[in-house]
C-alpha cells in the first residue's frame, strides 16, 4: 500500500490522522478500580466516558497449598543461609573448632527465622496483599537457583546475598497502582524496624537478657550461645532484636534499589519522589550504621537501661 505524499498537506489535511493512544497507566477504570476491561480499552479510543461505579470486596487473604510450599522451601533455605552467615561460614570453623561451628550453627538458625524470617515473608506478603486488594492473581513463587547459590555462598565464604523468589503478580494494572504494589515490601519492612524497637526493648528488658554479665565471646567477635553444657539463650535474644532492626533495614534498602526487577525499578517508574523519600530513609539509617554513628546493640541496650 502506497503511503500518503506529505505535500498534500499543503492543500488537504490527512483524511486517515493517526489515532492518539492513551498510556495505559495513565488513568482511572470505568469501574473506579486499578483493573482495566475490554471496556474500557474501547473508550480508550473512542473518548467515551462512564461514570464510575464501585467494586466488591475481594478476599486477599487466601495462600494456594502450592504458594505455601514455595514460601516454606524458601524460608528453610533462607534460614539455613543465615546460619552459615552467622558462623562465617566454611572458614569459620577454623577460628571457632569443628564443634563449636556445628553447635553454634544449629542454634544461630531458629535465631536468624524468629529475627530474619518476618523480614523476609512479610515483605512477600506486603507485595501479595497489596496486589490482590487491587484485582489481580498475585502468589509466592521460589527460584530455585537462587537458593542454591544463595546457600553456596554463605557456606563457603560466610556471605549472603540470595534472591529467594518473587511474588508472582498477573493483571492489566495501571502504573500508580503497580507503583503501591511494590512499594507496599519495603514499607513493611519499615512498619517491621518502627515495631521492633519497643516489641524488642520490652522483651529483653523483662527478660534481663543485657543484665548478664561475662558472657563468653567467639574468636569472631560474636557473643557465644553456649557455655560449657549450658545454653545462653540471653545471647540469643540480643541477636534476635539486633538482626531483627538490621535486616528490616538492610532488606528495605536493597529492595528499593532501581535496578532490574527490584521494587525500586517500580516505585522509580511510578513516581520518583516517592521512590527518593523512600530511598533515603532506608539510605540514611543503613550508611550511618555502617559507618558507626549507631547500632541496633546500643539502641536496644540504652533504651533498656534508661526505661528498665
Amino acid at each position: 500500500m502506497a503511503s500518503r505524499d506529505p505535500r498534500a498537506d499543503i492543500v488537504d489535511t490527512d483524511p486517515f490522522p493517526q489515532p492518539k493512544i492513551r498510556r495505559i497507566h495513565s488513568s482511572e477504570s470505568s469501574k473506579g478500580n486499578s483493573m482495566f476491561t475490554i471496556d474500557d480499552l474501547q473508550n480508550m479510543f473512542t473518548g467515551k466516558k462512564t461514570t464510575p461505579q464501585p467494586t466488591g470486596n475481594k478476599k486477599i487473604w487466601e495462600f494456594s497449598d502450592i504458594e505455601k510450599q514455595h514460601l516454606l522451601l524458601a524460608t528453610a533455605a533462607f534460614t539455613l543461609a543465615l546460619g552459615f552467615m552467622a558462623v562465617r561460614g566454611l572458614g569459620g570453623i577454623s577460628t571457632l573448632g569443628i564443634n563449636t561451628w556445628i553447635i553454634t550453627l544449629l542454634l544461630a538458625m531458629p535465631v536468624m527465622l524468629f529475627a530474619v524470617g518476618p523480614a523476609f515473608i512479610l515483605h512477600e506478603i506486603g507485595h501479595k496483599l497489596v496486589a490482590k486488594k487491587y484485582g489481580c492473581w498475585a502468589e509466592f513463587r521460589a527460584d530455585p537457583k537462587g537458593l542454591r547459590f544463595g546457600i553456596m555462598l554463605s557456606f563457603f565464604l560466610g556471605f549472603l546475598f540470595m534472591a529467594p523468589g518473587a511474588v508472582m503478580v498477573s493483571g492489566l494494572l495501571k502504573r500508580r497502582y503497580n507503583g503501591y504494589i511494590a512499594v507496599a515490601g519495603p514499607l513493611t519492612n519499615l512498619s517491621l524496624f518502627i515495631i521492633g524497637i519497643p516489641m524488642w526493648v520490652l522483651i529483653l528488658g523483662i527478660t534481663g537478657s543485657f543484665d548478664l554479665t561475662n558472657i563468653p565471646m567467639l574468636e569472631n567477635g560474636s557473643r557465644a550461645y553456649v557455655d560449657g553444657n549450658s545454653i545462653i539463650w540471653q545471647s540469643m535474644l540480643v541477636d534476635a532484636g539486633v538482626w531483627w532492626l538490621s535486616a528490616n533495614l538492610i532488606l528495605g534498602l536493597f529492595n528499593m534499589i532501581p535496578w532490574g526487577p527490584l521494587d525500586g525499578a517500580k516505585v522509580k517508574d511510578w513516581n520518583e519522589q516517592v521512590f527518593y523519600g523512600v530511598f533515603f530513609i532506608f539510605l540514611v539509617p543503613v550508611l550511618s550504621m555502617f559507618l558507626g554513628f549507631w547500632s541496633p546493640t546500643a539502641l536496644l541496650q540504652n533504651t533498656v537501661d534508661y526505661i528498665f
